[in-house]
């Protein structure tokens, strides 16, 4: 059971030339394991000590976090978005240091933070990294990094997680359309800072760390990983057009200027609805409803890559 942060630990020791390499053989069918050989030797290049771990289960990659942050090391996940959540809540609440290099499918943390998406490129650029504090979010006691999204969402995770010929970022796409031809709306409360329950009938609550999900969906255009709040997007009731000419949209962000699309910010969302769905975030299960959220901010130590690959976001679309 993951441990709620309640305050921002203390900084432990940490050499950044010590590494311990977390990576996921099986994330992004397979691309970690293929990447691993040329990220080795590239880290190498630059650090005096690498050691590398493959995961079991995103367990055991949790057990290798604390391995990492007791031996003094940076936990460098290579992997999925997945991965570098369950890393990332491990680190967090011991006060290590979190590096993530891109081995999934989606690797929607990176795209955020404006990091390079080539697993040799975004080694070699943590060399002479800088570390900065960015916030984590918490659903029901389980951190994530980008995310956490219920309702229609929910649907697309699972035709998603299950697809087996349709690769890449295009997973996500051809999961919103097979879903949508069965999606029927859901009735969410939702309670924002402690304030009034609200009813929002539609398609999906989203609460945001940072701002991509689903393999470059732009989905909270406006949210930072380092400024203390919750982006919250809210798709409410809209015909299957209507929603199918919105989609698009959602990968140039431009999708928060439909009339069905609401955003806020908060720093605390509890999230209910009409019938079971389970809450996902960095391409996992993470919570079943009712869902309390919040934000910790600065609760990660985070080794930003140098150069070009500084951690600073993309420029929005228009």
């Amino acid at each position: 059971m993951a441990q709620p942060l309640e305050t921002v630990p203390a900084a432990v020791e940490v050499d950044c030339r010590r590494l311990l390499l977390i990576v996921n053989p099986h994330a992004g069918g397979g691309r970690g394991a293929r990447a691993l050989p040329d990220v080795a030797a590239a880290l190498k290049r630059w650090a005096r000590d690498v050691r590398t771990e493959l995961t079991r289960d995103i367990d055991h990659a949790a057990e290798l976090a604390e391995d990492a942050v007791a031996d003094g090391r940076v936990a460098v996940a290579l992997g999925g978005d997945g991965l570098a959540g369950r890393v990332a809540e491990t680190v967090a609440r011991l006060g290590g240091l979190l590096a993530v290099l891109p081995g999934g499918r989606g690797n929607d943390f990176l795209r955020g933070m404006g990091a390079a998406r080539q697993p040799v490129i975004a080694a070699t650029a943590l060399a002479g990294g800088t570390e900065r504090r960015i916030d984590l979010a918490e659903a029901n006691g389980r951190a994530y990094l980008g995310i956490a999204s219920v309702g229609f969402d929910s649907a697309v995770q699972v035709i998603a997680n299950r697809a087996r010929f349709v690769r890449g970022q295009q997973v996500y796409a051809y999961g919103a359309l097979r879903a949508a031809a069965t999606w029927r709306p859901a009735r969410f409360t939702v309670e924002i800072d402690g304030g009034a329950a609200r009813e929002v009938t539609g398609w999906t609550v989203a609460v945001a760390n940072s701002a991509y999900y689903g393999g470059g969906m732009h989905l909270a255009p406006l949210a930072k990983p380092d400024d203390g709040l919750l982006d919250v997007v809210l798709l409410s009731r809209c015909g299957k057009a209507a929603f199918l000419a919105t989609f698009p949209k959602v990968f140039s962000g431009r999708h928060v200027g439909s009339p069905h699309v609401q955003t806020r910010q908060a720093t605390r969302v509890r999230v209910d609805a009409d019938r079971p769905f389970q809450l996902y975030a960095d391409g996992d299960p993470v919570a079943e409803l009712p869902a309390e959220i919040v934000v910790r901010p600065g609760a990660l130590r985070y080794l930003a890559p140098a150069g070009r690959y500084a951690g600073r976001p993309p420029r929005t679309s228009s």
